[in-house]
């Protein structure tokens, strides 16, 4: 079963968000960078720093870039903003600012919150438009969610997800722009955000690859997203103790 979740205010966000927000980011990185670190992820949230950083800059900004779109966000979300262009293309340049790699960035010329300029091969499927059809192919899926009259949001926000990696309309940071996007869909639909765990990466990756074969296989990834709400959201109860006489001789 779906979870709803009204958000009417930045108060209700932040109160309904607050452990939420640094796991989606923390695992979101996670499943695209190794290198990303719980407790450093924690800290740029709550602290705004973090005391004896010795890892590289891109991971640090990754994790920056997640708290200023989640900052970003809030207001948007309480006014239900639609999908544009400007605000698919505004997402991805918060996310992915400064964490370019120097082949992509000087050799290829591309940049953040720009549409690729140069085709990548993506998925064991080849998928993504050619550059030169990026823009229409979002324009036509924004299109589709923007004038769907039905109820059933969830489908549509999985969906969004799917055909977005589906067209790859960026150099990179495809992944992290689509969940942040998918996420960003259901809550304006009074629908409970989720965490894509990276425990439950091969998982994931395999529901996508069900929607770029030829039948386009929706029904694995919604299951899977479903799945992963319910794990989001559900009370975790602590592993069970050992006592103190087990500890004992």
């Amino acid at each position: 079963m779906v979870k709803h979740m009204s958000f009417s205010s930045l108060e209700e966000i932040d109160a309904s968000l607050y452990d939420f927000k640094i796991l989606f980011a923390y695992h979101s990185n996670k499943i695209e960078n190794e290198r990303i670190d719980f407790h450093d992820t924690r800290d740029i949230f709550e602290k705004g720093s973090v005391n004896g950083y010795t890892g590289d800059l891109r991971t640090l900004y990754e994790i920056e870039n997640q708290v200023h779109c989640y900052n970003y966000l809030k207001p948007l979300i309480v006014e239900k903003k639609a999908l544009d262009i400007s605000f698919v293309k505004c997402i991805h340049y918060k996310l992915m600012k400064g964490t370019y790699d120097d082949i992509r960035y000087h050799d290829k010329q591309e940049r953040p919150g720009e549409f690729k300029k140069h085709d990548y091969v993506s998925g064991k499927n080849e998928i993504g438009s050619y550059p030169h059809e990026v823009e229409s192919d979002v324009k036509e899926l924004l299109s589709e969610l923007n004038t769907y009259q039905g109820t059933d949001y969830f489908t549509a926000g999985v969906y969004l997800h799917a055909m977005f990696e589906h067209i790859h309309p960026f150099a990179d940071g495809n992944g992290r722009a689509g969940r942040t996007l998918m996420n960003y869909y259901f809550m304006i639909h009074d629908i409970a955000p989720v965490i894509i765990y990276n425990e439950d990466k091969p998982a994931y990756y395999f529901a996508l690859e069900a929607f770029d074969r030829k039948d386009s296989d929706l029904t694995p990834l919604k299951s899977f997203i479903q799945e992963e709400q319910a794990k989001t959201w559900c009370k975790k109860k602590g592993t069970e103790k050992k006592r103190l006489r087990e500890f004992l001789e």
